[in-house]
């Protein structure tokens, strides 16, 4: 970047990271990451404020949860856009591309705008600090994130913004939008250092995304998380409404059309309004995210029969049953908690039901290691495990003696494979699939981006 401010995605980006490593490190500092996370809402308000509240020039829906958020926060903004509102959405992590993260009906922000909006983060920052006791006394990178997103759509003036979480809820920076709608998809066991041991301590951090008189959408949950929603609701005489109430029955199935998983739907509420579907993310839990969707729209009164439809249809994310084309199909999910891998398993052995497919797993420190991979080795005759990039900790070594471990002590024949580099582990894959099978990716989104951007260097194109 020169002094002309930036002109290429590529600076962009390393802006944004340059904070990773600072908000990282003060894991190390006594007291700092404490604070930081003490104080985030307040440190994302002056932040918010130093740039002129962009948080209040549009509409939205705040969404949190363990796993289907994202997709359950695109159906809600194709949705939106199919009602003629221009539509933000504001979704993380990316998969392989930082620009994932904020896009304006569908597409990402045009480079002018991209670098206009980084260039006055850049500018605007100069002088810029938080109090003491607010922690490092500058923004982190997920900060900049939430911040660029809220300019990004009131620079490109949404009238709807979709806003998902980052980690939790309570004080989750994104918590400082008052929205039209809340929407709780399905919560688990997850980053259980940060948020609670149990269900319900978990939900209660993401139940916090309630703001009184806000209507409550819920899908499916545990017990115990249900009743936690249910009394913050009750505490904010907000209106709460849960899924599996609104419906009558759904219809599904996965099957191949033209090469591609589709997942053919039926969704009937109680009030016997029908809604039939080809979703082009397959999976019995899309069909739920869809149905959460279709809940929040035809109650904010944006529901158009057949037009949203259509683009619910349509609607894609990267790292979601993505299938990409290699030497075999190749698809690649983010699935990380033991529900969200048996579900994805189930969706691609449906498709893939004889002895030939492999699974290509990765997964980052702090997840549930022994339930996953249970669950993989249910699915699986072989499976090829690899390092889930760099970005957080992990230890392909620990996961293969597990696997290998658990393979002997249950007597089943499995062939296991450690290849710790992505690009070789892929090849690998490709290699030790039979010609009428596929490979599945899953384990983390950080290892979906890994595997897509190595088909990309070992065909030299960009994956469809």
């Amino acid at each position: 970047m020169d002094g002309r401010g930036f002109s290429t995605v590529e600076q962009v980006r390393d802006f944004f990271e340059s904070h990773t490593n600072l908000a990282g490190s003060a894991v190390s500092l006594p007291g700092v990451s404490s604070a930081r996370r003490t104080y985030r809402l307040d440190r994302m308000r002056a932040l918010l404020e130093r740039f002129g509240n962009p948080q209040d020039s549009f509409r939205c829906v705040h969404l949190a949860g363990s796993k289907g958020k994202g997709s359950t926060a695109s159906y809600i903004a194709a949705g939106l856009r199919a009602a003629g509102m221009r539509t933000g959405l504001y979704l993380s992590p990316h998969v392989s591309d930082f620009r994932e993260r904020f896009t304006v009906d569908g597409s990402f922000l045009p480079d002018d705008v991209l670098f206009e909006i980084a260039d006055g983060i850049k500018s605007g920052l100069e002088g810029f600090c938080f109090c003491a006791e607010y922690g490092e006394n500058v923004p982190t990178t997920f900060e900049l994130y939430t911040l660029f997103a809220f300019l990004a759509f009131r620079r490109m003036r949404c009238a709807w913004a979709v806003i998902e979480t980052g980690l939790g809820g309570r004080q989750d920076a994104t918590n400082i939008i008052m929205p039209e709608a809340v929407v709780l998809t399905p919560v688990e066991l997850e980053h259980t250092d940060l948020l609670g041991n149990t269900i319900a301590e978990i939900a209660a951090e993401k139940s916090k995304i309630i703001k009184p008189g806000v209507p409550v959408f819920v899908s499916r949950q545990h017990p115990d998380a249900s009743a936690v929603f249910e009394a913050e609701a009750c505490r904010n005489n907000a209106p709460i409404f849960f899924l599996q109430d609104m419906l009558q029955e759904i219809e599904s199935r996965t099957v191949l059309r033209e090469g591609r998983a589709v997942q053919q739907t039926r969704i009937t509420f109680r009030d016997e309004a029908v809604s039939d579907l080809e979703l082009e993310m397959p999976g019995e839990i899309q069909v739920r995210n869809c149905a959460l969707a279709l809940a929040v729209l035809r109650h904010l009164g944006l529901y158009r029969h057949e037009l949203t439809e259509k683009a619910l249809e349509k609607n894609v994310l990267p790292g979601r049953m993505e299938r990409l084309d290699g030497p075999v199909p190749l698809y690649i999910d983010g699935a990380h908690t033991p529900a969200s891998v048996r579900s994805a398993i189930g969706t691609f052995r449906s498709l893939y039901p004889g002895p030939g497919p492999v699974a290509l797993f990765g997964c980052v420190s702090g997840k549930k290691h022994e339930e996953i991979c249970a669950e993989i080795l249910d699915g699986f005759e072989t499976i090829i495990v690899t390092t889930p990039g760099t970005f957080k900790k992990s230890d392909p070594q620990a996961l293969y003696d597990m696997l290998r471990s658990s393979a002997t002590a249950s007597g089943l024949k499995r062939t296991i494979l450690l290849e710790p580099v992505p690009q070789r582990a892929l090849e690998l894959a490709f290699g030790s699939c039979a010609v009428s099978g596929a490979v599945l990716c899953l384990g983390s989104f950080y290892l979906a981006g890994e595997i897509k951007e190595a088909l990309c260097r070992s065909t030299g194109k960009k994956p469809n």
